[in-house]
């Protein structure tokens, strides 16, 4: 399959016209014409309706598109493994993060980033689930939990140690619980399907079942939550850090236990032929979470 007449197909695609590809590519609009139609005769179905002034996906052009998105990444993966880019890695990269930290991590790392790879693009998915990078063709996941998919080829990137936050009005309320025991007698804003929290008491880690009138699947809600005064919340540092500061949360230091430290992982689908695009975006993560702790 001619990879040009795939890349006048997407190219129509994104632009909504067949002209526009042309232009954007550097094509005669003749010259997309024929490698359009080239790449249909090839596959024997239409995949286009053509206008003068639009284009629309066929059905088996929207069953196609994601196919010849695929081809493109690899043909740009397979010449950047032999002949790098002047000006860094290109193509697009998948990422899949939770929606906190691609707000407070990622957003202040990709700018510069993607400063210095002009010929890259990042297609950024964020979410409390967790996402079969596999099916999903993602490149590169971020991961703050334990990992059992023994399949998957995980790199730490660094430590991710959490608090105890709550408002301050929540804690006039109720008082300031000081041992473990006295989480017995607070609210505790819990991701769904949660009943304990994992503390490390001395030398060992211990799960302390905990409850609260509020749950939900994402995080966010939860902080949101811990900002109104519902209850107590097992957050981040880094992602409680501004509420710290500004006085909205107060972190709460037990006198007996502290929460379980994770670690921030980069996740990849395989360890054969990883991007080099991963590569650097891993690289340019972990640095930016190094110099983020001082």
């Amino acid at each position: 399959m001619d990879v040009d007449c795939v890349a006048v197909f997407i190219e129509a695609t994104r632009v909504g016209s067949l002209a526009a590809a042309a232009r954007k590519l550097g094509l005669a609009p003749m010259a997309a014409s024929r490698r359009l139609a080239a790449l249909e005769a090839e596959l024997g179905v239409r995949l286009v309706h053509r206008t003068t002034r639009a284009l629309a996906l066929t059905v088996e052009g929207e069953a196609f598109l994601p196919y010849a998105e695929a081809i493109i990444e690899d043909a740009a993966s397979a010449r950047a493994a032999v002949r790098p880019s002047a000006t860094g890695v290109a193509g697009l990269l998948r990422i899949t993060a939770s929606e906190p930290f691609g707000r407070k991590v990622l957003s202040a790392m990709l700018p510069a980033f993607l400063a210095a790879n002009p010929d890259l693009r990042v297609d950024l998915l964020l979410t409390d689930a967790v996402v079969d990078i596999v099916a999903a063709g993602v490149d590169v996941a971020i991961r703050i939990a334990p990992l059992r998919d023994s399949t998957l080829v995980a790199r730490r990137l660094a430590a991710n140690p959490r608090r105890l936050y709550a408002s301050p009005d929540y804690l006039t309320t109720t008082g300031t619980p000081r041992r473990l025991s006295d989480l017995d007698g607070h609210q505790c804003l819990l991701l769904s399907g949660t009943t304990h929290w994992t503390f490390v008491v001395g030398e060992r880690s211990r799960r302390l079942r905990v409850s609260g009138r509020c749950s939900s699947n994402s995080i966010e809600a939860l902080h949101e939550a811990c900002l109104r005064g519902l209850g107590l919340a097992l957050l981040a540092e880094w992602n409680a850090a501004d509420d710290v500061a500004a006085g909205r949360l107060v972190p709460l230091l037990l006198d007996d236990a502290e929460p379980e430290t994770l670690g921030i992982w980069a996740v990849y689908p395989t360890a054969r032929l990883v991007p080099p695009k991963a590569r650097l975006f891993v690289e340019a993560l972990k640095r930016h979470l190094e110099q983020s702790r001082g």
